[in-house]
């Protein structure tokens, strides 16, 4: 078997895609808890900003009220059913052990993830992974604690990973998420020579999950914790 090649965390971070959305309804405070019950070091999610500035997890962004559909910004928290969970929430409910990364939905969502995480959970700030799928929004949230993490497809990086890796580095971006499809062992490598952590997301099978481990990515994401943790496991080792 191919010796695993080395990561550039410490230790790879095994993501739960909105929870554990394989085994509960996702992006709920029951999903979160349940990741980590089972065994998760890191959890994932979607961030959106109420019209009164409260900091909400969930996917779509749009919510069904008197028989339409509404936009998360144009509604109060107040007004949002009770299963979407706010950023504090989650904290309050789950505590602040593990990893976050929030795909950053609304402009000022990332400032807000660093304001609610600052505040309530300051020592997870270091493990707090924002992703867009413009790199460059995310300078404006330079030096503040956070991890920045450009969220694409090889095929959309027209000037080559080595370019874009330089420029994520020179730049200030810390990571880049790509599906899973699109990395190998060399282009893993590529991103670690410039010192930016690789990340993968869509792996939801053993035979995607352990490959990707062992060509060294930094972080995994899956719906399905359970799998996600028996490849970490063989791969990895026991996590923590």
């Amino acid at each position: 078997m191919q010796q695993r090649l080395p990561s550039l965390l410490a230790t790879p971070i095994a993501f739960a895609h909105r929870g554990a959305r394989g085994h509960a309804r996702e992006n709920t405070l029951d999903a979160f808890a349940l990741a980590l019950k089972l065994g998760a070091t890191g959890l994932e999610s979607d961030a959106w900003v109420t019209a009164d500035g409260e900091l909400v997890l969930d996917h779509d962004g749009v919510v069904s009220a008197r028989l339409r559909k509404r936009p998360i910004a144009e509604m109060n928290r107040a007004q949002l059913p009770d299963h979407i969970p706010t950023l504090a929430e989650l904290y309050e409910h789950c505590g602040d052990c593990f990893a976050l990364s929030l795909d950053l939905k609304a402009p000022e969502s990332g400032q807000a993830a660093i304001d609610v995480t600052a505040t309530l959970a300051p020592d997870l700030l270091d493990r707090l992974w924002l992703c867009s799928p413009i790199w460059q929004s995310l300078l404006p949230l330079r030096g503040q604690g956070a991890r920045l993490v450009d969220s694409t497809r090889l095929s959309r990086i027209k000037e080559g990973p080595e370019r874009r890796a330089a420029t994520l580095a020179s730049e200030g971006i810390d990571a880049v998420n790509l599906h899973h499809s699109d990395w190998n062992g060399g282009l893993v490598a590529l991103f670690h020579r410039f010192e930016r952590v690789a990340f993968g997301w869509d792996m939801q099978f053993e035979e995607v999950l352990r490959p990707a481990l062992r060509m060294g990515l930094d972080g995994v994401f899956s719906d399905f914790v359970d799998r996600m943790m028996d490849a970490y496991r063989a791969e990895v080792g026991s996590p923590g």
